[in-house]
């Protein structure tokens, strides 16, 4: 999985049209149909705190978890402009080591998907679970096969915005559904471009085999949803929600 280190001090730009407010009120949502109270909520791959923040602001205590210093980097310095002061941890999913339980954990934006190993997801699984009280609440979102094998594919995106220009080349392994990406930026300063790339691979799983791996976790009610809504994924759906509960 990659560090994104590069990746860092463009993902906002490059994810401006992610509606972070609306989706913690989804989370909150779905959690509150769990008849969840408020309580401590883990971030985990939280990239630059943008959905930490949204979460901070309706009443959780929050902690976030991710691999990238750089990304931290970019979430510390949001949550201090912000006046807030989480916990922010540099850590791989699937080392996951927190300093007590948690009643609730999401990962979102397909950060799932970027675990290419089966080992890891079902590792991550279990570490979400050890640390999860009695019945949390742990939602995920992930990209389906569908995505994979019609959206990314083998394509290349091209996305242009002020004083920023990237291109997204994409290269499918059709029998893993394995996407390799790569990612070239090039950065306008003073009438000249600078160029830095990323590169990082991302998997679709089957509902089946995710749905496997949380109950072996330790998860007893799994419902999956199209994602910002509470209805089922249907066969073109490209990103689903799962929600787990842990055993009580």
């Amino acid at each position: 999985m990659s560090g994104y280190n590069a990746f860092a001090g463009f993902y906002d730009k490059l994810t401006d049209n992610v509606e972070y407010k609306k989706r913690a009120e989804y989370f909150r949502t779905l959690i509150s149909a769990q008849n969840q109270p408020e309580g401590i909520l883990l971030d985990l791959a939280c990239g630059t705190g943008s959905l930490l923040l949204e979460l901070a602001a309706m009443g959780y205590d929050v902690i976030g978890v991710d691999s990238s210093p750089e990304m931290l980097c970019e979430a510390q310095r949001k949550c201090a402009a912000a006046g807030e002061n989480p916990l922010l941890l540099c850590q791989q999913m699937q080392a996951l080591d927190l300093f007590g339980t948690v009643d609730f954990a999401v990962c979102s934006l397909d950060s799932i998907s970027h675990l290419t190993v089966p080992k890891d997801v079902k590792t991550t699984f279990k570490k979400v679970s050890m640390f999860l009280n009695p019945g949390g609440i742990f939602i995920f979102d992930v990209n389906t096969v569908y995505k994979h094998k019609n959206i990314l594919a083998n394509n290349t995106f091209v996305y242009d915005y002020d004083g920023l220009y990237c291109v997204w080349q994409n290269r499918l392994n059709g029998k893993t559904n394995i996407v390799d990406i790569t990612l070239d930026f090039f950065e306008e300063e003073d009438g000249a471009y600078y160029r830095s790339s990323e590169r990082f691979a991302e998997r679709a799983y089957s509902f089946e085999e995710l749905s496997k791996w949380l109950k072996e976790a330790g998860f007893d009610k799994i419902d999956i949803y199209e994602e910002m809504t509470q209805t089922p994924p249907q066969d073109d759906t490209q990103r689903a929600v799962f929600i787990a509960r842990k055993d009580l």
